[in-house]
Order: structure tokens, then C-alpha cells, then sequence
């Protein structure tokens, strides 16, 4: 169970702090359930509640310091998602993105970024489908990694190139 004070990845508001674990005082609405009060860091002024029953499947504790280091190292190895057929891409977009993963957010940010490589050189826009995926999972991967680095959001791309690129350089200066 989580506490107040807790930071957390719900499914669909993304980061969020515990405010407090409370009953709802709502016409039809049982009043010896418990929810979570939830304050998404992303939207300030709103307030989320979730059913602390179902919080097994729609939230996990955010990311630490050393999960984001180690996701970061990570990224060269992890693998892309390629599939052709148009639904079944975006099936596999969804269900990557509402998975809470970072890792699986990493792949469709790899395929979609490779996607949209492929299609500029052949002369093509990125499709409608694709940016809005890459624009959500972006936007779920910067804000979770930048609170666990204590780093801006915004800033988030371009720490990542130079984490990886500098890692790069000290393996081939090694060989």
C-alpha cells in the first residue's frame, strides 16, 4: 500500500503524488472504500482518485535514481518493435504505452524515431498514428526519468544522446 508523500506511475495520469489514502464522500459510492488521492506532477490543480483495491494493476512505485541510470545505459540494447500491418502496429503501440513499462516505451520511441528516419529519406511525413504515439511515450518516458534525475523534462532528449554517446566514446577509447 502506498503513503501519502509516495510517488507513483499511474496507467493513465503518468507521475502522481499520494495525497492521501481516503474514502470518497459521493452519493452511490461505497463509503468504506478506500482510494488513493492523487496529484498528477504533470497537471497541476487536478486531482485523481484511484480504488486502492485495483492499484496493483494501474500504478507501480516511480522509478529511482539508479532504475533511471540503468534504463538509460540500457537503451542501445533494447530491441525495436517492427510490424508492417497498420492495426496490429498500433495494437502493439497501445498496449506497449499502457504498459507501464519503461523499457517497453523505449522501443516504440526506437521504432517510431527509426519509423520516421525511414519514411523522411524516402522523401515522407511521419503518419498522424506514429507522432501522436511518439509524442505520448516521450512525453511518459522524459517526465518519469527527469523526476528520478532531478532533471528538467525538457532536457531529458538531449541527456540521454550525450549519455549514451559519452558511453559509447569511453568503450571505444577502451578497446
Amino acid at each position: 500500500m502506498y503513503t501519502k508523500g509516495d510517488y507513483i506511475h499511474h496507467v493513465t495520469n503518468g507521475l502522481c503524488r499520494v495525497e492521501d489514502v481516503t474514502t470518497i464522500e459521493i452519493d452511490g459510492v461505497d463509503k468504506d472504500r478506500l482510494y488513493y488521492r492523487l496529484w498528477p506532477v504533470g497537471s497541476h490543480g487536478s486531482t485523481v482518485f484511484s480504488p486502492v483495491e485495483k492499484a496493483r494493476e494501474k500504478t507501480r512505485y516511480a522509478m529511482t535514481r539508479e532504475e533511471a541510470e540503468t534504463l538509460i545505459a540500457d537503451m542501445p540494447s533494447i530491441k525495436t518493435l517492427w510490424i508492417t500491418e497498420e492495426r496490429a502496429r498500433e495494437r502493439q503501440y497501445k498496449d506497449a504505452l499502457f504498459s507501464m513499462s519503461c523499457r517497453d516505451w523505449v522501443k516504440i520511441i526506437k521504432t517510431l524515431y527509426l519509423r520516421k528516419q525511414d519514411r523522411q529519406a524516402r522523401g515522407q511525413k511521419i503518419t498522424a498514428m506514429d507522432e501522436q504515439y511518439l509524442r505520448k511515450t516521450e512525453d511518459r518516458l522524459y517526465e518519469e526519468l527527469s523526476f528520478a534525475l532531478g532533471k528538467k523534462k525538457e532536457d531529458m532528449e538531449s541527456y540521454i544522446i550525450e549519455q549514451i554517446e559519452g558511453k559509447e566514446k569511453r568503450c571505444t577509447s577502451e578497446d
